[in-house]
């Protein structure tokens, strides 16, 4: 197994895409004993004439949309800094950057949108500062400093693991790495780098071992009642408690992309690089001033070529007189300006790159035989909407009417 840089982006030496490939060996290792089986594959050469597969999903937040409301969902997930941390799960996050106008007025220019794995940055920032460094320069066009990266000026002091632990508390938190956890990271990054930009990816939900857990939670044939007799989504997602993975967009889209393969007897694997990618965009919906947009408020970066991009910068630069919100979303009859990345993200779809290989025929005893109902998930009773997305909502009004000011009533003489 020898992946490249997600992206074939990083230059990177022999003892760095080691150690990457190092990262993506201990997270299969860590699922192989529950998850693995004969129709995956953690290296793609493995396969027999491998082919592509499409395996890509819309990246904009479900949770909130289905809990309360798309006009809700938008609300929240565009609420900063917050609407990222919690919301953005879809291995897909991004940042509003706002300036202020001529009249003074605070209001969003353009959207960061990012895909990039947390585990590679952190890799290359444990056993590579230099290049980490070179990395974050390249993508937000200027250099950081040390204390920004690690919280010291000096990084070549500490050790990999001291470095580790620094870069993922300032800049990557702690991706649910029990580890990294116990040493006191915190879940979400604390310094400017990831949290006045978006960067990288850091919901520990978006991490490699999600990805690679639900690829291979999918690469199994699973078989309705009978052998030979395919599953339904609910069914699957319902036989192992975890419905509620069922009403995302990327769980079920990858999950049952994988599953579609297996049932034919085909086994799957990552494609090199290993990664997540913007795979789909529909910008004739966005125009300005009723024109196309110009073509340079579309950057792509952090990948080779298209289809390996992981980088999105959308909107007007900072030398162009116009906003975000100057760009107007037209969708039928329906025209509604642009105010954030929610609304962005509908349009876009992310999703890794899969291969499959030749048939092989699924035995009768390799069935995994479901008996579940295969009736509706109702996602709208999901334990999220009333854990996270309805508290969530209830902040996000005590924190707007706290902002607003009550107009002044005068005393009459």
């Amino acid at each position: 197994m020898s992946y490249d840089s997600p992206g074939y982006v990083d230059q990177l030496n022999t003892n760095l895409i080691d150690k990457w490939n190092e990262v993506i060996q201990v997270s299969y290792t860590s699922l192989e004993a529950d998850f693995g089986s004969r129709f995956f594959a953690i290296d793609p050469q493995a396969l027999t004439n491998p082919s592509p597969a499409a395996i890509q999903w819309f990246a904009d937040p479900a949770e909130p949309n289905f809990c309360i409301g798309e006009d809700v969902a938008k609300q929240l997930s565009d609420w900063g800094i917050r609407g990222r941390q919690e919301l953005h799960n879809e291995y897909c996050e991004y940042r509003v950057i706002e300036r202020v106008d001529s009249s003074g007025r605070m209001r969003p220019k353009r959207i960061q949108v990012t895909t990039e794995l947390r585990e590679y940055w952190v890799c290359i920032a444990k056993y590579d500062p230099t290049k980490v460094r070179e990395m974050v320069q390249s993508t937000l066009g200027f250099q950081p400093s040390w204390e920004d990266l690690y919280g010291v000026n000096d990084p070549f002091g500490l050790t990999e693991d001291q470095r580790e632990i620094s870069f993922s508390t300032l800049v990557a938190g702690h991706g649910n790495d029990r580890k990294l956890s116990s040493m006191g990271v915190p879940r979400q990054p604390t310094g400017r780098l990831n949290t006045e930009n978006a960067l990288f990816m850091t919901h520990p939900i978006n991490g490699l071992d999600d990805l690679l857990y639900i690829v291979m939670f999918g690469a199994r044939p699973y078989a309705s009642s009978t052998p030979g007799t395919k599953a339904t989504r609910e069914q699957i997602f319902r036989e192992f408690d975890v419905e509620q993975l069922a009403c995302r967009h990327a769980d079920p889209a990858a999950a049952m992309g994988a599953y579609e393969a297996v049932f034919n007897g085909q086994p799957v694997a990552f494609a090199n690089p290993l990664g997540m990618y913007f795979l789909s965009f529909t910008k004739n919906v966005f125009s300005y001033q009723g024109s196309p947009i110009p073509d340079e408020w579309i950057q792509w970066s952090r990948g080779k070529q298209e289809g390996v991009y992981q980088r999105l910068e959308f909107g007007p630069s900072d030398s162009d007189a116009a906003f975000l919100d100057d760009i107007t979303v037209d969708v039928g009859s329906s025209s509604t300006p642009l105010t954030g990345g929610f609304q962005v993200l509908q349009f876009i779809e992310v999703g890794p790159l899969v291969v499959v290989g030749d048939v092989t025929p699924v035995s009768t005893g390799e069935y995994i035989i479901l008996n579940t109902s295969n009736s509706p998930i109702k996602c709208s009773e999901a334990d999220v909407c009333n854990v996270l997305i309805k508290p969530l909502k209830e902040e996000y009004d005590r924190n707007q009417q706290v902002g607003r000011v009550s107009p002044r009533v005068m005393g009459r003489s």
